[in-house]
């Protein structure tokens, strides 16, 4: 069911060139809004180590890390209050008075592809068009030194193309040996992406991962006993219950579309978007929108 770092696994799918990549708005995690335990490099989060930009106070609460100027300046309407404790100190801090320091360091970001490589995406002519998609987000990401990581499903298993790395050279070469056909295992897909995200925050825990699913969302193949589309959504909610950043590309046809990628979208509390969505100048403003909420 499971399988890594080959793609060319399977001798009887067909090969598809990699489509024309373009220039995509980029695809931002909310980091400003988050606090971390831990520092990092890439985007600029607050963190609660005593390394980082100092940017605001707040208070302390029982925080070592004390921003003493702020600590003064609400101390000093109080001292006219405190002259007992004067006749000792000639500046009297209460501990209510106490402010911690507000720092934001620099996170890596994780982007993991998950892709759908079965003929339910339809023709040849779509994986086309989502190589050259998956390449050219992948090169944006390379440009803001992230790491990214592709999974592929297909036939009966999901198979780790790429693991996390930042080498665009690596990914390229992946994307040519991705065989279409088969049967659409997206349970072992997102079972997959489950298993490497909670992987890379355990080694890397100063990443913050962003899942990027291109699908049509038609599962048809089970790991367990449930249904396939049943067992996807439910993988697919453990996804949103470890608090991962989801984004759901629906590769569908409009004309046949069920609205299983959107579904997929609702279960991972993720936005879901169409391909020809990635070029639209609106893309950055949307889903940065969406990832703040």
């Amino acid at each position: 069911m499971f399988a890594s770092q080959n793609a060319n696994w399977w001798d009887g799918g067909q090969k598809v060139k990699t489509g024309e990549t373009f220039s995509p708005r980029k695809l931002d995690t909310p980091l400003d809004k988050l606090t971390r335990k831990n520092a990092g490099r890439r985007s600029e989060t607050r963190t609660d180590r005593k390394r980082g930009r100092y940017v605001m106070a707040r208070p302390a609460n029982g925080s070592r890390d004390i921003a003493f100027d702020a600590t003064i300046r609400a101390a000093a309407p109080f001292q006219k209050h405190r002259a007992e404790q004067r006749k000792k100190v000639a500046f009297a801090i209460v501990k209510g008075d106490l402010q911690k320091k507000i720092r934001v360091k620099r996170v890596a970001n994780l982007v993991l592809f998950l892709v759908d490589a079965s003929w339910s995406m339809a023709v040849a002519e779509r994986m086309n068009a989502t190589k050259g998609a998956i390449l050219s987000l992948l090169m944006d990401a390379y440009q803001r030194r992230d790491r990214v990581g592709l999974i592929v499903f297909q036939k009966d298993r999901a198979t780790l193309v790429l693991p996390p790395t930042n080498s665009v050279q690596l990914a390229q070469r992946a994307l040519v040996d991705i065989p279409v056909g088969g049967k659409t295992p997206l349970s072992a897909g997102l079972l997959m992406a489950t298993d490497v995200l909670m992987r890379e925050k355990h080694t890397h825990p100063d990443v913050e991962p962003l899942l990027i699913v291109l699908t049509d969302g038609a599962g048809n193949v089970s790991v367990g006993p449930l249904p396939p589309q049943q067992e996807s959504f439910h993988f697919a909610e453990n996804i949103a219950k470890e608090h991962v950043k989801s984004l759901v590309i629906n590769m569908e046809h409009a004309a046949f579309d069920q609205g299983l990628a959107q579904q997929l979208a609702d279960h991972l509390e993720a936005p879901c978007f169409a391909l020809s969505e990635i070029k639209a100048e609106s893309l950055y403003h949307t889903v940065r929108h969406e990832m703040r909420k």
